[in-house]
């Protein structure tokens, strides 16, 4: 297993390339298996999951292949198999989102209700309650999903959740709804860039889907659709976590290969806070940090709202602002569990239910963290730049399932991030321990 050792109080500067979207990405790849034919996706990143959705997309019959340069070809091969296994979809959510396309072209589907992040509860009941609209008979047993559907018919349905829209859920049914009898109308849609990537991918294929990024998705069904070519989105989460490292440091950062009309709500925060920052070239955002930086009040929300997924990030930036900061999050009220260990830090926060009240402090310190989920672990990095002293972060396989490559960017633009064997680090401790301690003295005959 993997650790982090970061040296902080190195500001950041340079250029660096936006990797393909992940939450882009995952639907994409489980969309493939309706089709007819190969698919071909270009800028697909390489991550933990999407070798692991791979590895589902194969036991399902689907040949895959993923090279250096970030192209993938998905081709369906074998029908037989609609089991999605325990064993994978436990490690990822996004996996759930396979059922869908299962059950549009195979007729059944049976897939383990899924794992991912502890982030708070997230159940999948709008996913089955659309399926069920469509026409699908759904049991939930054993842990798994088991969906049976002769022919999917349209129907109206409606997507709205306690805490907003559903992402993964709205392209579950917007797979489904695809290859379905007749015309299906979705509401209260989540409008997110990764739904709307979905959806134009579905129509490259043959679907005839239109309203993507509204509340109101309509889509007519098709008899079958084929294999296309494909361009990944950015990740506009690694995009926001990078501006954030350079604001958190001082530093100065160019991001190529960025669609900043996917990142408003956050460059208006890092502007109301105090950066400069500047969108004019086409796919580039430049940000600088040329004064004291200023609290802030914000809420995390569904798109276009600021991210869910750029909360912690946003938190840690915040512990080294002087004043106080309120953060919000009402996407999952319970994604708080970076709090304790930024508190380990030196951070002053105080949680009170789906909102943290952080006073900054002059300098975090450096510590040894924990990272509880993905974007936490990010969180981690991010407030490790900042601090005084060396920070060793735990546990970043969940940090490696939605970042490519983050230390070789960051230490690209002048950090120190070391990527070490936890076993063997602990190993060379332990050795340097015990050569400090005295030979004990041999008991007497």
């Amino acid at each position: 297993m993997d650790m982090f050792v970061v040296q902080g109080g190195r500001p950041l500067a340079g250029t660096v390339r936006v990797s393909g979207s992940k939450n882009a990405t995952l639907p994409i790849m489980a969309a493939a298996l309706a089709a007819d034919g190969e698919t071909t996706l270009e800028n697909v990143p390489d991550l933990v999951d999407v070798r692991t959705l791979s590895k589902l997309l194969q036991s399902l019959g689907v040949a895959v292949q993923h090279d250096p340069s970030g192209r993938m070809t998905l081709r369906p091969e074998d029908d037989g198999s609609s089991t999605a296994d325990y064993h994978l979809v436990r490690q990822m959510r996004a996996s759930v989102c396979v059922l869908g396309p299962l059950l549009a072209r195979r007729g059944h589907a049976c897939v383990s209700l899924p794992g991912g992040c502890n982030i708070g509860h997230r159940p999948i009941d709008l996913h089955l309650k659309g399926l069920a609209a469509l026409g699908a008979e759904i049991e939930v047993r054993g842990g798994y999903v088991h969906a049976v559907a002769k022919r999917l018919r349209g129907a109206q349905i409606y997507l709205g959740g306690v805490n907003g829209s559903t992402v993964t859920g709205t392209c579950n049914v917007m797979s489904a709804a695809a290859l379905a009898e007749g015309t299906t109308v979705i509401t209260a849609a989540a409008c997110e860039p990764e739904v709307v990537a979905l959806a134009r991918f579905l129509n490259a294929m043959g679907a005839r889907i239109t309203g993507e990024g509204t509340p109101r998705i309509e889509i007519e069904g098709v008899q079958r659709i084929t294999g296309t070519k494909f361009q990944i989105i950015p990740d506009r989460v690694e995009a926001a976590t990078l501006l954030i490292a350079a604001a958190i440091t001082g530093g100065s950062l160019t991001l190529e290969q960025v669609w900043p009309d996917h990142l408003t709500a956050v460059i208006e925060v890092l502007k109301e806070m105090g950066c400069s920052i500047d969108s004019a070239a086409k796919e580039t955002l430049t940000l600088k940090v040329e004064r004291p930086l200023r609290p802030v009040d914000l809420t995390a929300l569904p798109y276009p709202g600021v991210p869910t997924d750029v909360q912690a990030q946003l938190m840690a930036l915040a512990c080294t602002l002087p004043g106080a900061s309120v953060i919000r999050d009402m996407v999952f009220p319970d994604r708080f569990m970076h709090v304790s260990e930024l508190c380990r830090m030196g951070a002053q926060i105080r949680q009170q239910g789906s909102m943290a009240i952080v006073n900054g402090v002059p300098q975090l310190t450096g510590a040894h963290v924990m990272a509880s989920d993905l974007r936490a672990s990010a969180a981690l990095v991010l407030a490790g730049l900042a601090a005084d002293g060396e920070t060793t972060i735990r546990r970043i396989y969940h940090l490696d399932r939605g970042y490519e490559q983050l230390e070789a960017k960051l230490e690209a633009l002048g950090a120190d991030v070391t990527r070490v064997n936890e076993r063997a680090a602990g190993l060379q401790l332990r050795h340097v321990d015990d050569s400090e301690v005295a030979e004990p003295k041999k008991k007497s005959a």
